[in-house]
């Protein structure tokens, strides 16, 4: 037992000292990993490699799981450190931390929500850290809901396909949520990203200098159109 347990703590040493390499791979040569590369800078023969991760995929799926795990961590954080009754509050807190955690982990937050690697397919179990984010917005827009602070928009400002679309959305996954109002928590959390997006890779260089100031004006407007009180 005592050799199991030294065995299994050394695994999962090299594991990480592999996913180390592999970010910093990552901040160099975004996410076209070879694990050939990361063998080399360990000082392993590439064939071992292969007994911690049997592919690329294998590695980048592991990034890619503690990327999302640490971005929900990060927005979850925010958003309960903030008064469940201030809506807004929750909303622009939970905006500027998604922001900060991407700014200080720029390949990261590329390997999420950057180009899609090429052969590279997310496997399933990549599926419920995505959703912690939007999670997040969804609880703050439940919370409103149930405390009769949001009042949801009218189903025919919606074309008739977009409504049909977020009634399969609503039935299945959030009975709770009426869908136009879901519909403008989509608007926002899909722009919030946009924005981040062409923060970090340099849409907006030259033409935006505070930045600060920019992000937050338009997240306040986000907030307006999902309906959050001031």
């Amino acid at each position: 037992m005592v050799a199991n347990s030294l065995r299994a703590r050394v695994r999962a040493e090299m594991i990480e000292e592999i996913k180390t390499v592999a970010r910093r791979h990552l901040a160099t040569d975004g996410a076209n990993l070879s694990l050939r590369a990361v063998a080399r800078d360990l000082g392993m023969v590439s064939s071992a490699i292969y007994r911690y991760f049997p592919s690329r995929d294998d590695l980048l799926t592991a990034l890619i799981l503690e990327a999302y795990v640490a971005l929900g961590d990060t927005v979850e954080a925010a958003d309960a450190a903030v008064d469940r009754d201030d809506l807004r509050g929750r909303w622009l807190a939970g905006c500027r931390a998604a922001r900060a955690w991407a700014l200080a982990n720029p390949a990261e937050y590329a390997l999420l929500y950057g180009s899609p690697v090429p052969g590279y397919a997310a496997p399933d179990d990549t599926v419920e850290p995505a959703q912690r984010p939007p999670q997040t917005l969804l609880g703050i827009l439940r919370d409103g809901l149930a405390a009769g602070q949001l009042t949801p928009p009218p189903a025919d400002d919606l074309p008739k396909p977009v409504q049909d679309d977020l009634a399969a959305i609503v039935a299945s996954l959030f009975p709770d949520v009426p869908a136009a109002l879901l519909a403008r928590g989509m608007a926002g959390w899909t722009q919030l990203f946009g924005l981040i997006s062409f923060e970090l890779f340099g849409r907006i260089n030259g033409a935006l200098p505070h930045r600060d100031e920019y992000f937050d004006h338009q997240i306040a407007l986000m907030a307006d159109l999902i309906g959050l009180p001031r």
